[in-house]
């Protein structure tokens, strides 16, 4: 199975070793790379000595205790000391990976007297006399924070403020790589949802706008909720909208390869978390009128009682309008469509060989899906993953950036519902109708039109909803 045999770049060491310089000594070594499941990357030589050579020789595995178990068979080699062994994740994020770096000069007494006092008390009493010209006088014009509790950490669960930031991080690098959004991350010390609110609300003078990320379900929807009621400037919880932006794309391409309309499908949801919710509400405003959602306890339906909270209620009294009722097992049959947002092996063949014909699978729980490609491939039409190990891969990155870039040009009060489906078909036409194919239902994260592209079309919808708070040619928008 690929958890075991798939080695990636997220488990990647660099091994430095002293070989005897023998005939044959460094194919030993590869050999038993090989043989213990490695994947080498580069080899390079650092320095030769007489009847030695030390090189450096990088790595891919799947986990720690891979890299332990090369490591280990290394060490058995004759003529073979590991002088020392680096995690390169680990390399990558000494220091942090983000930094604030000056846009101008500061060479001469000129220079600070207009960044710095006394000059820049123009530039505030202009902004205090005209507030909207922060968004022309300052870094508010293309500024985002990232803000998390770290509640909801990727997959790892409630890890705190300190170790959220890592992944913060991370967002921040993304929005500037995609969408040259500045991006700032924000972890809170904090699981109050009063005192999150309010502390969002008390920055947010020197931001365009907040995404939110990494916050435990149902409080993320109150927080959500609660901030774009009491802010005048986006806020978005990538957790949800952008996974179901990403989503209804792959869903609009995967629909023209089996033919079926939006309006006519059944779709069943497993997980009805934060991304759930999120997926389940921009399905049904694109059309889908039957849905499904599943937890622990099976369907949610109109009248069930048992592990149910506020947003399991909203759910149940808007969805499965035939009130279907039983597990996942029992609820999928005849189903057009699978989301899978919840725990690895949900399904197997069996339910894929009950749902209607041609069925498109979405199995995104990661690193391990729902149900693996490999079981999938001969009973689905078509197959989607949140790893990007495989095609079609679900991935946030492909919304957030350009949603916010476009957001920001035209000064958007919020990010609506026609935002998100513009985006969502921005997405879905960058692949070409004589390009679409099972293994090719959404672009590569890599693609440089869809940040663009998604900006674009966020924009106009934006200026056709009534949020766009300042005209912008399409000329200027363009990065």
């Amino acid at each position: 199975m690929p958890e075991k045999n798939t080695p990636t770049a997220s488990f990647s060491f660099t091994l430095r070793v002293n070989i005897n310089n023998l005939p044959g000594k460094l194919g030993e070594i590869t050999t038993t790379i090989g043989k213990a499941g490695g994947d080498i990357g580069a080899i390079d030589i650092v320095r030769v000595g007489k009847g030695f050579i030390v090189r450096d020789i990088t790595i891919n595995a799947t986990s720690k205790n891979h890299n332990k178990e090369i490591i280990d068979a290394i060490k058995q080699i004759d003529g073979v000391e590991i002088i020392n062994a680096s995690d390169r994740t680990f390399l990558m994020h000494l220091g942090g990976k983000i930094e604030t770096v000056s846009k101008i000069p500061l060479k001469t007494r000129a220079d600070l007297s207009m960044a710095y006092t006394p000059g820049v008390a123009r530039i505030c009493e202009a902004i205090h006399k005209d507030p909207e010209k922060a968004y022309t006088l300052t870094i508010k014009k293309n500024t985002v924070a990232v803000v998390s509790d770290g509640s909801a950490v990727l997959g790892l669960g409630s890890l705190g403020a300190a170790a959220a930031m890592p992944v913060m991080e991370g967002k921040a690098q993304l929005f500037k790589e995609f969408g040259k959004v500045d991006a700032f991350p924000i972890c809170l010390d904090t699981k109050d949802a009063d005192e999150i609110v309010q502390t969002v609300k008390n920055i947010a003078p020197a931001f365009g706008g907040i995404n939110l990320e990494d916050i435990s379900a149902p409080r993320c929807f109150e927080i959500e909720e609660r901030l774009i009621e009491e802010l005048d400037i986006p806020v978005f919880h990538d957790d949800q909208h952008g996974t179901a932006v990403v989503v209804l794309a792959a869903l609009i391409n995967a629909l023209k390869i089996v033919g079926k309309n939006i309006e006519d499908i059944k779709i069943v949801i497993n997980g009805i978390g934060a991304a759930g919710v999120a997926c389940t509400k921009i399905v049904m405003a694109a059309g889908v009128k039957n849905v499904i959602g599943c937890d622990t306890s099976g369907a949610l339906y109109r009248g069930r009682t048992e592990n149910m909270n506020w947003v399991k209620d909203w759910y149940a009294r808007h969805t499965n309008p035939n009130n279907e009722k039983g597990g996942i097992h029992e609820v999928i049959k005849g189903a057009d469509v699978f989301f899978g947002l919840s725990v690895p092996k949900v399904i197997n063949v069996e339910d894929l060989k009950n749902m209607a014909k041609d069925p498109i699978i979405f199995a995104m729980a990661n690193p391990d899906p729902e149900i693996y490609p490999e079981e999938a491939v001969e009973h689905v039409a078509v197959m989607a993953t949140g790893r990007s190990d495989y095609p079609n891969q679900i991935n946030n990155v492909l919304c957030f950036p350009g949603i916010f870039r476009g957001a920001l040009n035209c000064r958007a009060s919020k990010i609506n519902e026609e935002m998100k489906i513009a985006a969502a078909n921005a997405i879905a036409g960058i692949v070409g109708d004589d390009e679409l194919h099972c293994d090719y239902i959404i672009p590569s994260v890599f693609d440089k039109r869809v940040a663009k592209a998604v900006a674009k079309k966020v924009e106009k919808a934006a200026k056709k909803s009534g949020v766009s708070r300042r005209e912008i040619s399409m000329t200027e928008a363009e990065f």
